[in-house]
C-alpha cells in the first residue's frame, strides 16, 4: 500500500505556511469568494443530499472577525 504524505518539506516552507496562520480575511473578502465559489459548492461526487447547517444559514459561516486567526 501507497499514500501520499502531503506538507511542508523544508524550514522555509513550514515558516512561510505558519505565516498564513495570522492573516484575517475581512467580510468583504470573503463575500467575494462567496460570489466567486457559492457555499455549499461540490466539484465531486459525494452525496449531495446531506447540507450542513453551516451551508443553510449565513449566520453559522463565520466567525466573529476577532475569532478567525489561529492563535
Amino acid at each position: 500500500m501507497t499514500s501520499a504524505i502531503i506538507g511542508p518539506r523544508t524550514m522555509e516552507q513550514l515558516d512561510d505556511l505558519l505565516a498564513g496562520a495570522e492573516v484575517t480575511l475581512s467580510d468583504e473578502i470573503l463575500d467575494q469568494i462567496d460570489q466567486i465559489v457559492p457555499p455549499g459548492t461540490d466539484v465531486g461526487t459525494l452525496d449531495q443530499a446531506h447540507l450542513p447547517p453551516a451551508l443553510r444559514s449565513p449566520l453559522l459561516r463565520r466567525r466573529p472577525v476577532g475569532d478567525r486567526t489561529a492563535a
